[in-house]
């Protein structure tokens, strides 16, 4: 599916990240929005292409909500923030086709697919130790460890530290051009950041009939790391919850899918019978083998 040139990519580059779905989710979204919530922000893709006065998101995440709050914070420095990338790629010896070639041509000779995993691991796991040991965390650090990162993904063991191994990427213009499209769209948004689970979230906003309210919680059939917390009891309390809200006139779209690899989301097909459903052809993929797979993602929606 092509997507729309209007339409910015989250410079986080989610795997699985709705940007290919934009066109065909926003066109059921409602006009003319005071304010837009967002209890599962992610990379932000939704967010980042909505039209609202105000804006009101959170992620269970800290070290998500964090990255995007230091971004936001960068976008009114923008030249800063990249000296500070190139300094950076440059002490730690990491690929950076943005501003320079660094890649000897034997490497791409010896692994003609995987050189730059190859050129980047030294530098990568350096900069991922050094982040790791640092009492003070430095969210650019923890920025360009998502961008090397394999599949771009968060993932932090139980002591906390971040090991994610090195990806077959670079910082190129892909890049660079994500990053300087967000830092536009978000400079002068009135943003509110919060960092709850989605129940206390919820709970605690005060959600106008203006408003609108997107939802893209983990996927309870799907198998990424980031779904694999997610259980029944929690599927059955969002939706419990949206019943809530829609009886008090809330606007709301869900994002999630109803069968994937043979399962089915009987709890959640249940539910939806009650609402409008619209069939969104997905981009999802599985990192275990970066395959697309067959699969029925939905938008719901409580309004016409």
């Amino acid at each position: 599916m092509m997507t729309s040139p209007g339409f910015k990519k989250s410079p986080f580059f989610y795997v699985g990240d709705k940007y290919k779905l934009l066109p065909a989710i926003s066109a059921h979204f409602p006009q003319n929005i005071e304010t837009f919530f967002e209890p599962f922000l992610g990379g932000g893709s939704v967010f980042l292409n909505v039209e609202a006065k105000k804006y009101v998101v959170n992620d269970i995440d800290k070290n998500v909500i964090n990255l995007h709050k230091y971004l936001h914070r960068q976008s009114h420095n923008a030249n800063s923030f990249f000296e500070k990338v190139k300094k950076i790629t440059k002490n730690y010896d990491l690929s950076r086709s943005f501003f320079e070639s660094v890649i000897p041509q034997n490497y791409k000779i010896r692994w003609p697919k995987t050189y730059y995993a190859e050129f980047n691991r030294s530098g990568y796991l350096k900069l991922r130790r050094n982040y790791n040991m640092s009492d003070k965390k430095e969210p650019i650090q923890l920025y360009l460890l998502l961008i090397y990162g394999f599949n771009r993904m968060f993932r932090f063991n139980s002591k906390g530290d971040f090991n994610i191994p090195v990806g077959n990427v670079d910082f190129n213009n892909n890049v660079v051009n994500a990053l300087k499209n967000y830092f536009l769209a978000i400079k002068e948004r009135n943003v509110e950041y919060q960092n709850c689970g989605f129940d206390r979230f919820l709970s605690s906003q005060k959600i106008g009939k203006n408003d609108f309210l997107y939802i893209d919680p983990p996927y309870l059939i799907t198998a990424t790391e980031y779904n694999k917390l997610w259980k029944d009891a929690d599927e059955l309390d969002l939706l419990n919850t949206l019943d809530k809200l829609n009886g008090k006139g809330v606007k709301f779209a869900l994002s999630n899918v109803t069968n994937y690899k043979g399962k089915t989301n009987d709890i959640l097909i249940n539910w939806m019978k009650k609402y409008n459903v619209y069939n969104i052809k997905s981009n999802y993929i599985n990192y275990h083998d970066n395959g697309k797979k067959d699969l029925r993602e939905v938008l719901i929606t409580n309004y016409a």
